[in-house]
């Protein structure tokens, strides 16, 4: 009688806690949202020409709308070429980690992967400033082979920047960066793959690619989805990598390899807030808002896309 007791008040517990974090998450992400809505309202109530007159580094007849809209497009542009770059890459190294690596080597691999999840921004910057950016750096030759090839491409059209501080080269940090988050989430989802299902395949005939090919793969479909929404998040929100390889620029521009064309959310207001007035810092804050909108969306749109795989699934 006693032990059910304890068992019933143990369970209101526990009950109680699960439904108050849940509920301080909607409170948190709530009075961000209202802090940024307060902080950025001088700013998208005040015309564009007392804009101008106030702040030192805001473009000339421009207004708050067109201000922030070449910082979304630059932040867009950079995290889906960072996402086009490590997503592949990352599902080839957890199929090898979970389906092809010895035990010994996988498990080593493993760990290595998730300890550069934990390496600091900064270390990724001053990793592209030396070897992409330098002076004998990569990433200038790596400009000018897509330039030549791929240069009928309006993405890849336009003069290499010199050196190579070009949105693409921010992108391949990105990259970089995000790879250990995708291959991490992604080796545990195929891991999770029912043994039933890999060695029916195998047992039918079919070759170990093609048993990741029909069974793996799409079993592990929402799971890379949500992996790739996790690594997009933070290509989206990154700041001090972006901002020590990219040139600033205020334009739509879709030629990644030229310099000085486009700018990202993150790496502006760390750039431009140590120089702010107080309405400066209202503008900058107006765009963080614009930021906080935009992953908002993208972390909605990843929950859809996975609940509908999963009742896809499901119905099958």
């Amino acid at each position: 009688m006693r032990r059910s007791r304890r068992s019933g008040v143990g369970s209101g517990l526990f009950a109680g806690l699960s439904v108050g974090s849940g509920a301080l998450i909607l409170v948190v992400l709530a009075a961000v949202a209202a802090f940024l809505l307060i902080q950025a309202w001088p700013a998208l109530t005040s015309a564009p020409a007392t804009l101008h007159e106030s702040i030192a580094w805001f473009p000339d007849k421009t207004s708050l709308v067109s201000f922030v809209g070449p910082l979304v497009f630059g932040t867009l542009l950079a995290a889906a070429i960072a996402l086009v770059i490590a997503t592949p890459i990352a599902v080839g190294i957890a199929l090898f980690i979970s389906h092809y690596a010895p035990r010994r080597f996988a498990a080593g691999l493993g760990y290595l992967i998730d300890l550069l999840a934990a390496i600091p921004s900064v270390v990724y910057g001053l990793w592209g400033v030396r070897v992409l950016v330098g002076q004998n750096g990569i990433g200038q030759p790596i400009q000018q082979v897509l330039h030549d090839v791929l240069g009928f491409i309006p993405l890849f059209a336009g003069t290499p920047a010199r050196p190579a501080r070009s949105l693409f080269i921010a992108g391949m940090v990105l990259a970089v960066m995000i790879l250990p988050i995708i291959t991490a989430v992604a080796r545990e989802v195929f891991l999770q793959t029912p043994r039933l299902h890999e060695e029916a395949s195998l047992a039918l005939g079919a070759t170990r690619w093609e048993m990741i090919r029909m069974a793996v793969l799409p079993f592990g479909r929402s799971g890379v989805v949500s992996a790739a929404m996790l690594g997009l998040g933070r290509a989206l929100g990154e700041t001090m990598a972006v901002l020590m390889i990219l040139s600033p620029g205020f334009t739509y521009s879709w030629h990644i390899l030229e310099a000085g064309k486009q700018q990202t959310i993150a790496a502006n207001i760390a750039a431009q807030f140590p120089e702010a007035n107080p309405l400066g810092v209202n503008t900058l804050i107006a765009t963080g808002l614009a930021l906080f909108v935009i992953t908002l969306a993208v972390n909605m749109l990843a929950r859809w896309i996975v609940s509908r795989r999963a009742e896809f699934s499901g119905a099958n």
